[in-house]
């Protein structure tokens, strides 16, 4: 059991009791500066209260766990929420997404990143709207997905522009 898989077995079903999902499980750097980020979630959102809270929930479970050896040694616990931009890791990340954004990283046969409305997703992959062409990603050729936080709708043009349009 690889340690994501761990953690995951470990705390999906305590924060589930709290109403939470867990969207993602991460270990970032190495040695002593290694971190687990465990990103969580909520209907609404999850605020900084509920953030700390949840830390202090799991940590003595990791801890367990590194006990055991499960964990490979030292690391820092990171709990946050996913932010604006949500990494889509499962079948049902790529559903809630549907009609956004994102952008998608494959890697088969050579690395690409296709950035597109994501018009449906199902059991077996992903359908995107790409510049206007349709591309079909299986989820098995994405190394890495999330969606895309854009600003507000595009501002209206300045007077001066609008006059210089109008004589052209």
């Amino acid at each position: 059991m690889s340690q994501t898989d761990a953690v995951t077995s470990a705390i999906e079903p305590v924060l589930a009791a709290r109403g939470l999902e867990l969207v993602d499980v991460e270990f970032k750097g190495s040695g002593r500066g290694r971190t687990l980020r465990v990103v969580v979630d909520r209907e609404g959102g999850v605020d900084l209260d509920g953030l700390t809270s949840t830390s202090e929930v799991i940590s003595p479970l990791l801890d367990g766990l590194d006990r055991g050896g499960a964990l490979g040694g030292p690391y820092t616990l990171e709990v946050t929420s996913p932010g604006l931009e949500r990494p889509l890791r499962r079948p049902d990340h790529f559903r809630r997404a549907v009609g956004e954004t994102i952008v998608v990283k494959t890697a088969d046969p050579e690395p690409q990143r296709h950035r597109g409305l994501l018009a449906a997703a199902d059991d077996d992959g992903i359908d995107l709207v790409v510049d206007g062409a349709p591309v079909h990603l299986a989820y098995d050729a994405v190394n890495d997905a999330r969606t895309v936080f854009e600003w507000g709708p595009k501002p209206k043009p300045t007077r001066g522009a609008r006059q210089k349009a109008s004589h052209t």
